[in-house]
C-alpha cells in the first residue's frame, strides 16, 4: 500500500520531505550545466534587440564613414609622430591656415619670405579650418580634418550605392571606395586642399543620381574655392545635370558658366594679382613650358587611366555619363608634361575616386537587366569583386601599416630629434628642410632651405647628409648666409641644428 502510494505519487513529483535528495538531486545536477549557455543566449538576444536601431540600414553610410575616419586618422597621426612626413605640403598649408587663424593674410614663408599663397594656388576654402586651428594650433589639426573630410565623402557614396543596389552591394562599394588606392595614397601624403573637394564632388553626384538638381548645383558650386582648376569640374557637373534632365534648365547652365568663368578669372586675374611675378606659375607645366618633353608617354597615360577605372569599377563605369566629371582632371594631365600628375602616388588621383565609384553605382542597375546574360552576371558579382580587389590591394597600400606594430612605436631617434628641436625658441626664424619643419611651423617662422632671399635665420635645422660630417654641414649652411656666423647647437635623431651667433 505504501509502495503503491509512493509509485503513484512518483508521477507527479518526489514524496514530501525528499526534495533535494535521492534521484531528484541527480536529475537537478544533470540539468544544471545548460543553464549558463541559456543565460548567454538570452543576454545575446537582449543585446541584439537593444542594438537593433544602431544596425539599421540607414546608418550603414555613417558607420562606414566612422570606420574610415578612425583608420585615416590613426594612420596620419602615427606617421606624424614618427616624423614620416614625405613633403613640405603640410608645413605650407599650416602656415597659410595659421595666417587666417590670426586674422591675417595666408603668408607662406616656405614658398619664399612673405609669399601670399593665393598667388600660388587659389584655395580660400582653407579659411574654414582657421577657427579650429586657432583653438588647437598643431599640424595634427590639419591631418585630423583631412581624415574627417575623406571619411565624410564615404557617406554619399555608400548611401547612393545602398539605395540603387541594395544593402550588401552598397556596403561593398562604400568600403571599396574608402579603401581605394587613390584615397589611401592621398591620406599618406601629408595634407592637401583637395580634401575639401572629395565630399563636395561625392554629395553633388549623389544628388545627380537622386535627380535632386538644385542640391547637385549647390554642392558643386563651392569647388571653385577649393582649387583654381576645379571650377571646370563644377562646370562638368552642371553639364552632367543638363544631360540627365535633357532640357536647358537655368540652374545647371548657370553652374557651367559660373565654373568656367571662375576658373578663367582665377587663372587670369586673381592669382596673378597675388603673385609677385604677375602670372600663374604653373603655366610652365602645360605644353612645352620649361623646355621639358611636351607630351607624356602614351603607355604611362593608358596605365594610369586603367588604374583609375579597372580595380575600382571593373571598367563598367564607362557605361555611365557620370564619368564625364573626370574629364577635366584627366584633361589637365594630357595637356601637361609633369610626370607626377600621371603617377599613382601622392594625392593627384583622389578626386577621381568618388567620380569612378558613383559612375559604377549609376551603371550597375542598367547592366543588371541587360539582355546580355554575361553582362547581367558580371554586374551581379562586380560589387563583391571591387571590394575584394580593394582589400587585396590594401595589403601593399598605406592602410596595411595599421597591422604592423612598428607603426605605433616612436623610434628613439625621433624622440632625440624632438628634444633637439624644442631648444629652438618660439617665434624664432628657422631655415629647414622636410623632416624638421612639421615640428616648427606651428610656433616659429620657417623658411625653406636655400630660399630665404637674403634673410639670415636665427636657426637652421637640417637632416644630416649621409656623406657629410656635422662640420661640413655647418660649412654648407654658412655658405648660404655669408653675412652671418653659425655654430652647432646640437645634433640628435639624424638632425642637426645650427644657431646664428652674429651677423655682419
Amino acid at each position: 500500500m505504501d509502495t503503491a502510494a509512493a509509485t503513484a505519487a512518483g508521477g507527479s513529483g518526489p514524496p514530501p520531505g525528499t526534495a533535494g535528495t535521492g534521484p531528484a538531486t541527480a536529475t537537478e545536477t544533470a540539468e544544471a550545466p545548460p543553464a549558463a549557455p541559456g543565460r548567454l543566449r538570452r543576454a545575446t538576444h537582449r543585446l541584439r534587440e537593444r542594438s537593433a536601431p544602431l544596425r539599421a540600414p540607414r546608418l550603414d553610410p555613417y558607420w562606414t564613414a566612422a570606420f574610415f575616419f578612425v583608420a585615416f586618422a590613426t594612420l596620419s597621426v602615427c606617421r606624424f609622430r614618427t616624423m614620416g612626413n614625405s613633403s613640405w605640403d603640410l608645413g605650407i598649408f599650416e602656415q597659410a591656415i595659421r595666417g587666417y587663424a590670426h586674422l591675417g593674410a595666408p603668408i607662406v614663408d616656405l614658398k619664399g619670405p612673405g609669399t601670399n599663397i593665393l598667388g600660388d594656388h587659389f584655395s580660400p576654402v582653407l579659411i574654414v579650418l582657421a577657427p579650429l586651428y586657432r583653438l588647437f594650433p598643431s599640424p595634427l589639426t590639419l591631418l585630423l580634418a583631412q581624415a574627417a573630410l575623406f571619411a565624410l565623402s564615404a557617406i554619399p557614396v555608400t548611401r547612393a550605392a545602398g539605395r540603387h543596389l541594395g544593402r550588401l552591394p552598397g556596403l561593398a562599394i562604400g568600403i571599396a571606395y574608402g579603401a581605394s588606392w587613390g584615397i589611401q595614397k592621398a591620406v599618406d601624403f601629408d595634407f592637401h586642399e583637395i580634401a575639401f573637394a572629395l565630399p563636395l564632388i561625392a554629395f553633388a553626384l549623389e544628388a545627380v543620381l537622386r535627380e535632386r538638381w538644385t542640391a547637385a548645383v549647390c554642392w558643386a558650386a563651392p569647388l571653385v574655392l577649393v582649387k583654381e582648376d576645379l571650377g571646370v569640374t563644377a562646370a562638368a557637373i552642371g553639364a552632367l545635370v543638363l544631360i540627365r534632365t535633357r532640357r536647358a534648365a537655368p540652374l545647371p547652365i548657370a553652374l557651367v558658366v559660373f565654373g568656367l568663368t571662375a576658373t578663367a578669372l582665377t587663372l587670369g586675374v586673381i592669382i596673378p594679382a597675388f603673385n609677385t611675378s604677375g602670372s600663374y606659375d604653373y603655366w610652365s607645366k602645360l605644353g612645352a613650358g620649361g623646355g621639358a618633353d611636351p607630351t607624356i608617354p602614351l603607355d604611362t597615360a593608358v596605365r594610369t587611366t586603367l588604374w583609375v577605372l579597372l580595380p575600382t569599377t571593373g571598367l563598367l563605369a564607362l557605361r555611365s555619363p557620370v564619368l564625364l566629371v573626370a574629364l577635366p582632371t584627366l584633361g589637365w594631365r594630357f595637356l601637361s608634361h609633369e610626370p607626377h600628375y600621371w603617377s599613382i602616388d601622392w594625392h593627384y588621383n583622389a578626386v577621381l575616386m568618388p567620380v569612378a565609384l558613383l559612375a559604377l553605382v549609376d551603371a550597375l542597375p542598367r547592366a543588371r537587366i541587360s539582355a546580355r546574360p554575361w553582362l547581367r552576371a558580371y554586374a551581379h558579382h562586380l560589387p563583391a569583386a571591387v571590394l575584394a580587389t580593394a582589400l587585396a590591394l590594401s595589403t601593399t597600400l598605406p592602410l596595411s601599416r595599421l597591422t604592423e606594430a612598428a607603426t605605433y612605436r616612436i623610434p628613439p631617434d625621433v624622440t632625440a630629434a624632438e628634444r633637439l628641436l624644442e631648444r629652438i625658441p618660439d617665434d624664432a626664424t628657422v631655415e629647414s628642410d622636410i623632416r624638421p619643419l612639421s615640428r616648427l611651423t606651428d610656433r616659429t617662422r620657417v623658411f625653406w632651405t636655400g630660399d630665404t632671399r637674403g634673410l639670415s635665420p636665427d636657426y637652421i635645422a637640417v637632416q644630416r647628409p649621409a656623406d657629410r660630417t656635422p662640420r661640413q654641414a655647418l660649412a654648407d649652411a654658412a655658405a648660404r648666409h655669408p653675412k652671418s656666423t653659425y655654430v652647432i647647437l646640437g645634433g640628435g635623431g639624424n638632425l642637426l641644428v645650427f644657431q646664428r651667433t652674429s651677423a655682419r
